[in-house]
């Protein structure tokens, strides 16, 4: 197949760069007027999150060119929150930072494997005070007047019919069916969260955000990934994202504090992985290492900057807001 002449373009306007510019000098306004500090941390790194659904890229770190494949494991960081957390163990208070992020497997209409994130975190807050300052941004980037709330059990109540806390991994299959999903064989042995995703993703979702943008909080206690779990009856964990006309934009914890149970969540996520056939990430890190010496009370937010842009000019597609997607990389 002969080459695009063209090949060479942006896939972006130039007027959505331009914008793309001034987006990224409203948010450092944002945080600059609220006492936060910008802060660089590593795009390359010992450390990974471990999660089952977030696949880092690995890189080789050769000493001797003749032999590029031999040398240090290092990953390139699908977010900044592990070098960030480090930060406040060691004393910051409010920081923020714009990034690249990089996650492999992750290629679509709203996925890109190289992408901008924007994460923050600000000693001392909860998950109330995380969600209202995740408020008053998504008010003041999306120019709306306010921010609607909903817990995950009411959105499912609403669009499921389920209470997602409590029904059983047959109840949901159940109700999947009953909806009409094109349910994939492959989930006939799944696990009561891959069933909730799968409702999620096709039921809920899209009616989040229709008509202004929506902080769906309060998920199940087993996807808390890194946020802390209240124990209500059911427990439930203390994690919160923002939805734009069925888009999610960003999501954020009241952030885990305990070094032990973060232990124990990596080694049942690598465990996961193991028996999907995904590769093994690495325990230990130096982010355990700083929560061991003490991690403070604090609340953080990881947003996507290309869905943020997108959600504002009413885009689709990723490949608009960005010049150079992995195509054209």
């Amino acid at each position: 197949m002969d080459k695009d002449p063209a090949d060479f373009q942006p896939t972006a306007a130039l007027s959505v760069l331009a914008l793309r510019h001034a987006l990224r000098k409203r948010l450092r306004s944002f945080f600059d007027d609220r006492g936060f500090i910008e802060v660089d941390t590593p795009l390359l790194s010992h450390d990974a999150v471990v999660d089952l659904n977030i696949d880092p890229l690995r890189v080789t770190v050769f000493s001797d060119p003749t032999q590029p494949d031999v040398g240090q494991t290092l990953w390139l960081q699908t977010s900044p929150e592990f070098a960030m957390k480090r930060l406040l163990a060691a004393g910051a208070e409010r920081i923020y930072q714009i990034t690249h992020a990089f996650r492999g497997g992750e290629q679509g209409d709203r996925h890109n494997p190289e992408f901008t994130m924007v994460e923050w975190y600000r000693v001392g807050d909860g998950l109330r005070e995380g969600m209202e300052l995740l408020g008053e941004l998504a008010c003041e980037m999306l120019d709306v007047p306010a921010v609607d709330q909903c817990t995950y059990r009411e959105a499912f109540v609403r669009h499921v019919g389920v209470d997602p806390h409590r029904a059983s991994a047959g109840e949901l299959r159940r109700a999947a069916l009953a909806s009409g999903i094109d349910v994939p064989r492959s989930m006939a042995d799944s696990s009561r969260d891959e069933w909730l995703n799968l409702l999620l993703a096709e039921l809920v979702e899209p009616q989040l955000g229709t008509q202004r943008p929506l902080i769906l909080f309060d998920y199940p206690a087993s996807q808390a990934a890194l946020a802390r779990v209240r124990e209500d009856d059911p427990p439930v964990a203390e994690r919160f994202e923002l939805y734009y006309r069925g888009v999610e934009l960003a999501n954020g914890y009241h952030e885990l504090l305990d070094s032990q149970l973060l232990e124990k969540r990596n080694r049942e996520a690598n465990a996961q992985r193991a028996a999907c056939g995904k590769y093994c990430l690495p325990e230990e890190s130096r982010l355990l290492d700083a929560m061991r010496h003490g991690l403070p009370r604090c609340a953080g937010v990881a947003l996507g900057f290309d869905r943020l842009l997108m959600a504002l000019i009413g885009s689709r597609y990723i490949h608009e807001v960005m010049p150079f997607p992995i195509d054209r990389a």
